[in-house]
Parts: structure tokens; C-alpha cells; sequence
């Protein structure tokens, strides 16, 4: 077997997202159907939990592990009954997605639309507690144009920009 001469694997960016899913089995087989993600690899334990898993989603990968609380290992959304990040996917066709993710089982929390910095974008809740919000992106626009647009579409950004 060959040593690795690089410091950062092949396929992976530098900052990983490293999702803990309570049922990250059924979690990787939504994420396949809900948002075309491609899995990479899994390692299960003996006990049928899955220690590692990883995704690619276009050129991004995401890793994955069930619950390990004997090991301190964090919690997953279902069981800290919150989300402390949103996972944030941009695609082709965010209307296409987010209705393949609500056919797949998820939650629609904001449907898709245009939005003031340009992209088109929307929300979803998966069925393990995880939030995303999906997004494509219309236009390019200035800060200066961003900014016009959520003051006159946004009043309460309007007296926030007042204070």
C-alpha cells in the first residue's frame, strides 16, 4: 500500500462539512434521491451504525456519521430536537430540487423565489431534523445593488438600516 504524499485527500476541500445523522443509512439513500448526491464511501460498525460516510454533491463532499454518544461524538438534529447549521446546496434548478426534496420526504419551509442578492433560493427541512437551503444563482450583483434591492422589497431592513 501506498503512503499519501498529500495533506489533503484527493476530492475533498479543505473545509468538509461533517454532518451527525440519526440514521444515516436512510439519511445517504434521501440525499441521493432528494439532491443527486453520489455516495463515495460508507464504513459500518459491527452493530450496523455507520462510523463515516461521504457524499459528493457536484464538487463539494459531505461526511456523515450516525450517533456515537458512548464516544461524546455530538448529537444528531432528531436528538437535540434543533439544527445548529443550515447546509447550503446551490444546483442547476432549485425548483426541480426543492420539489424532488419535498417528493423525497422533505419539509418545505420557503418555497422557492427570487431573491434580492441575485439568486433564486429556498428552504427545506430533510426528515432527520437537518435544514438546507437551496439556491441558484440568477445574477451578479453589486453590493451596492444588493443593498437597493432589500431596502425597497425588505421594510424591516428598512429601520434596521435607520438605526
Amino acid at each position: 500500500m501506498s503512503k499519501s504524499t498529500n495533506k489533503i485527500p484527493p476530492g475533498v476541500s479543505t473545509l468538509t462539512p461533517y454532518l451527525i445523522i440519526k440514521g444515516v443509512a436512510e439519511a445517504i439513500e434521501f440525499y441521493k434521491k432528494a439532491f443527486g448526491a453520489e455516495e463515495m464511501n460508507r464504513m459500518a460498525m459491527p452493530d450496523g451504525r455507520i462510523m463515516h460516510a461521504a457524499l459528493k454533491f457536484g464538487e463539494s463532499t459531505l461526511f456523515l456519521s450516525d450517533e456515537f454518544p458512548e464516544y461524546d461524538c455530538g448529537l444528531s438534529p432528531a436528538s437535540l430536537k434543533s439544527a445548529h447549521a443550515t447546509m447550503h446546496l446551490f444546483v442547476e434548478d432549485v425548483d426541480k430540487v426543492y420539489k424532488q426534496a419535498i417528493e423525497a420526504g422533505a419539509k418545505g419551509l420557503q418555497e422557492p423565489e427570487l431573491m434580492f442578492w441575485g439568486d433564486r433560493y429556498g428552504r427545506v427541512v430533510d426528515p432527520f431534523g437537518q435544514p438546507w437551503s437551496l439556491a441558484t444563482h440568477m445574477e451578479d450583483l453589486t453590493p451596492e445593488e444588493m443593498k437597493e434591492r432589500m431596502m425597497k422589497g425588505c421594510p424591516p431592513a428598512q429601520e434596521a438600516a435607520k438605526v
